[in-house]
């Protein structure tokens, strides 16, 4: 690791004490509409990742359980609790989640992935504050693998959908937002905003539902359970090998879809793909 100047030790001893241990859940997105007072907020890329969180000595999923990374990976590292994703690069979340889930790390895949940083978990801090802290650790760390997610002001709507479109353009996802007042805390509120072409959410498969026509013995639809315990049909969006090796019951998926039903569930809700990013469970050391 480079050497740290006097300031930023200083500056770090202080941080871990207000720093916040790996948590049970993290900052969750609500959905951007125009409207919100973007002047309060940060933009950053969407980056199509697995949630990460290092808590000084090991990375965590978003569910809390450990990701077996190689040593040498974090060995540079900083000793402060990192909020971020670990990301292969764009349209590679599929490959991503295959490296990051095993027991037993494949240096040679490893190799390609970083750990995007975008907070640094202090509870009494806000992020206006707490992200020229961040930039410094990350480039005293000296890292390889280590990268900060840039950060910059959205301007008006316009110059952000604009933004939105390039990103999506060049194979990304989207954007996020992030309230520059905003306090490190779990769970899901305004405080951190999803801007996308589409609306996406995750679902529990509960059961598949024979095809017919053209899909007479294969895959017809996925009844799938939402986090309001309702059930829905998805039936869109499936490659020919999805269904004929379609997502089990019990796993994790996630859709798109555009909008509300007048009974409140998604509309037009199309599959995306199985969220099989948890890493196996496994004893800690």
């Amino acid at each position: 690791m480079k050497r740290l100047s006097s300031g930023l030790l200083a500056s770090m001893a202080l941080m871990t004490a207000g720093a916040i241990a790996a948590p049970a859940s993290v900052p969750l997105a609500n959905v951007y509409q125009q409207g919100a007072p973007l002047a309060d907020y940060w933009v950053s890329e969407k980056l199509d990742g697995v949630r990460a969180y290092w808590d000084g000595e090991r990375l965590w999923s978003r569910r809390g359980n450990p990701f077996q990374a190689p040593d040498w990976f974090v060995s540079d590292f900083p000793p402060q609790p990192l909020d971020g994703e670990l990301w292969l690069g764009r349209g590679h979340f599929a490959q991503l989640s295959g490296i990051v889930r095993t027991v037993r790390p494949v240096d040679a895949d490893w190799r390609f992935v970083r750990f995007m940083v975008f907070d640094l978990p202090l509870a009494d801090q806000t992020f206006d504050q707490r992200l020229p802290q961040l930039r410094e650790l990350v480039s005293q760390a000296g890292s390889p693998y280590l990268a900060l997610v840039e950060q910059q002001r959205p301007g008006n709507h316009q110059q952000l959908m604009a933004h939105r479109d390039k990103v999506i353009a060049f194979g990304g996802e989207g954007l996020m937002l992030r309230r520059g007042a905003s306090v490190y805390q779990a769970g899901r509120s305004d405080d951190l905003l999803k801007v996308k072409r589409f609306d996406d959410a995750e679902a529990i498969v509960v059961g598949i539902l024979p095809g017919k026509g053209k899909y007479q013995g294969l895959m017809g639809a996925l009844r799938v359970r939402l986090a309001d315990n309702r059930e829905l049909r998805i039936g869109s969006g499936f490659s020919d090998a999805e269904r004929i090796d379609p997502p089990p019951a019990g796993s994790v998926i996630t859709f798109k879809y555009s909008g509300h039903t007048a009974t409140g569930l998604p509309r037009f809700a199309s599959f995306m793909r199985i969220r099989n990013d948890e890493p196996k469970a496994a004893a800690v050391p």
